[in-house]
């Protein structure tokens, strides 16, 4: 797939058709990428990345579903409500294939957007409600837990009542977001966990130790954030521009983005821009394209703040990389002799 950016893009009628695997026990089929949204939530909140565009986010939406992507990524916090708000405008003036749509509860907020992890019963269930008006749908294709709590009765209370909702038809499938493999096994006790969503990238590979074999021995889903590190990985990032981040930007205090770590990852995106040029595309398309190739990897998030950011991301989809881009890569990263 290639990459047509700015004035150059092309405004498909109708969806491409691309690939797809099905989501854990779900009867959904995924492509190996998904629009994500975070960052389209804009500013107001704890982990905001700046101002946004309301127009510029739904052009994003629009350009990635017009290349084939079948479903979007959100969350009720991403913006204390709004990226689910502009999801769903989207979506209103989307007239081809219904993407499906997962969203997420457990955080709730403040007046000043600062965070905190509720499961309880009444917290979700209003979760569920102000999910559905936002969205404006009937049900949620998938629901997720956002985060886990260390209080194991309120963990059970939490995916419960996930479970209660599944059953009341509000939400169709349900996943977790974020927990280790005994939160999961507790989660499993109670109800089966359509998927997880873990951090997963080059800079983040923690997961491949425990968790993802975890998931395919239990059949489940997992679909994967930050495949880009937050925008570190594309090649867009500089020392310069990670300098002038605004300061509600969350990303500029974040240590992966400061020394003494940012020097390692900037020295990755240049091995990835190497790699990218044999591939004719991005360092960011070749930062996906490492975390689908991983067997328990059913798709990837990727988010992207502008129409023309979409081409770039969605072409890792189509990425096949060789066993001397693996070596080079994981050299760099300091994962040589890596999980396959």
């Amino acid at each position: 797939m290639s990459c047509v950016c700015g004035d150059g893009i092309m405004k498909a009628k109708t969806a491409v058709q691309m690939k797809t695997k099905r989501l854990g026990n779900s009867d959904l089929f995924i492509t190996p990428v998904g629009y994500g949204s975070w960052a389209i939530g804009g500013s107001g909140w704890q982990f905001a990345w700046g101002k946004q565009d309301d127009s510029e986010s739904i052009a994003a939406i629009h350009r990635a579903l017009e290349l084939g992507v079948n479903w979007i990524d959100t969350a009720a916090v991403y913006g204390v409500g709004h990226s689910e708000e502009i999801v769903s405008q989207a979506l209103a003036s989307w007239s081809g294939p219904r993407p499906y749509v997962f969203t997420k509860c457990g955080l709730r907020w403040d007046a000043k957007g600062q965070t905190r992890r509720d499961l309880t019963r009444a917290s979700i269930r209003q979760e569920c409600e102000d999910s559905l008006r936002r969205l404006r749908v009937e049900a949620i294709d998938l629901y997720q837990i956002h985060w886990p709590v260390e209080d194991t009765n309120e963990l059970e209370e939490g995916w419960s009542t996930v479970a209660e909702l599944q059953r009341e038809g509000k939400v169709r499938w349900i996943g977790v977001s974020n927990f280790n493999v005994e939160q999961m096994e507790l989660a499993q006790a109670i109800a089966p966990i359509t998927s997880l969503q873990p951090p997963y990238s080059l800079v983040r590979p923690g997961a491949e130790q425990e968790i993802l074999p975890f998931c395919d021995k239990a059949e489940i889903g997992v679909i994967v954030y930050s495949p880009m590190a937050s925008g570190l990985l594309t090649g867009a990032m500089t020392r310069e521009r990670i300098a002038r981040l605004p300061a509600d930007d969350w990303r500029k205090f974040n240590p992966e983005f400061n020394e003494p770590k940012l020097s390692a990852n900037l020295a990755l995106v240049e091995q990835l821009r190497a790699v990218g040029e044999r591939h004719g595309c991005s360092p960011g398309t070749i930062a996906i394209a490492w975390t689908l190739r991983h067997f328990a990897v059913t798709g990837a998030i990727a988010g992207a703040r502008k129409p023309e950011q979409v081409d770039d991301v969605v072409a890792a989809a189509d990425i096949q990389l060789t066993d001397w881009d693996f070596i080079e890569i994981e050299t760099v990263a300091g994962l040589a002799g890596g999980v396959e």
